[in-house]
């Protein structure tokens, strides 16, 4: 899973909220309107909506932000992109409004863009398809919050296939490619078996362009054990598979009840545990596609709002610090078991513990990766 065809570790940062929005990362864009997702941005805002994306291509990641990535001694990026990526038409849907395709045009270029990028700066790239056409999840990040329809309608199902086919056309030639994940955490109620069905169609979409030899293809782990997918691994017609799980410590109430001592504790030993448990059983390698140095849902709570229960709760600028640090370094120790891993993300407004480059240049995270 690297571009020289050699398996080699790749050490990661999600490009999120780049070519699909999330208010929280990107909360300025957001003001003053109702809208909670890309898709009601667009149609909120409708002829408005392709001047202000369009500066937000520009400028959220540009040209040097790949430099200093590659600097760092960071390997790879993960990018989203949307099922809107390639233009009209996409399926219709009634959050749509009374446009057929409310989505700003042009996202293709700006993908074009950063793998000519990652290309100039030895960066692998893992294409990621994040938001699929009626949403596999209900998240803000999957394209419509509260909307989890995707699985309920072949139209949707076959034109996530078709854009993973383009998307494989179109970048087979390219350098940087490593890797494309067909569906970004399908959640867990969408039903296993119809997952499989479109695992292995979009596995055979990809692999008419693309060679195992060199293109992975990713399959997240939809929010339920590796095993599974134990199955699918196992296939004949199934090469050059990635599991892709990811990993937070700050939605479950289970989680939220930790101290900072649980959490470093759950990350270096049972996350340790576990990157071992999925690639023997699987025997095929792994990734933690997703992970963060949150502790809180996005980051929102400030020093001074900390309730008594939170881990960082009464700690001076010093403590925390040392806090991030050590919460970092047991979550390294346990991914770098794994084929790769992959911070998310690289750059947010607002959630220093969500934005690589402020984790870095904090000191929470190394000044190198290599």
């Amino acid at each position: 899973m690297a571009r020289d065809g050699t398996g080699s570790k790749l050490r990661g940062v999600n490009l999120g909220g780049w070519l699909v929005l999330e208010k929280w990362m990107a909360p300025s864009l957001f003001a003053g309107l109702a809208a909670r997702d890309e898709t009601s941005w667009c149609a909120e805002l409708g002829r408005d909506a392709a001047p202000r994306l369009r500066a937000h291509w520009d400028t959220f990641i540009a040209r040097d932000d790949f430099a200093w990535l590659a600097a760092a001694g960071v390997s790879a990026v993960r990018i989203p992109v949307g099922h809107w990526i390639f233009g009209p038409p996409v399926p219709y849907h009634p959050r749509y409004g009374a446009s057929p395709h409310p989505f700003v045009e042009g996202g293709i270029a700006v993908l074009d863009r950063g793998l000519d990028w990652a290309r100039e700066h030895g960066l692998s790239v893992v294409l990621d398809l994040h938001a699929a056409a009626g949403c596999q999840n209900g998240f803000d990040n999957g394209g419509l919050q509260d909307v989890c329809e995707w699985h309920t309608r072949d139209e949707y199902v076959s034109h996530t296939v078709e854009v993973l086919a383009r998307l494989a056309d179109r970048y087979r030639a390219s350098d940087a490619l490593a890797a494309i994940e067909v569906l970004n955490e399908p959640r867990w109620d969408v039903p296993t078996e119809l997952l499989l069905r479109f695992y292995r169609r979009a596995h055979a979409a990809i692999r008419a362009h693309c060679p195992a030899g060199r293109v992975a293809v990713v399959f997240h782990d939809g929010f339920r054990s590796h095993r599974e997918w134990l199955a699918l691994f196992a296939a004949p017609e199934i090469d050059g598979a990635v599991l892709d799980v990811h990993r937070y410590q700050c939605f479950t109430p289970e989680d939220l009840a930790l101290d900072l001592a649980g959490h470093v504790q759950r990350a270096a030993l049972t996350w340790r545990d576990e990157a071992d448990e999925i690639q023997r059983e699987l025997d095929a390698p792994a990734i933690a596609g997703e992970w963060s140095l949150g502790l809180d849902p996005n980051g929102f709570v400030r020093s001074a709002d900390r309730p008594a229960g939170h881990p960082l709760a009464g700690m001076d600028a010093f403590q925390e610090d040392v806090a991030y640090r050590a919460y970092a370094a047991a979550q390294l120790a346990a991914f770098e078991r794994y084929r790769g891993w992959f911070f998310w993300s690289y750059r947010t407004e607002t959630a220093p513990a969500w934005c690589f480059r402020a984790c870095v240049e904090r000191g929470w995270l190394p000044a190198r990766f290599q």
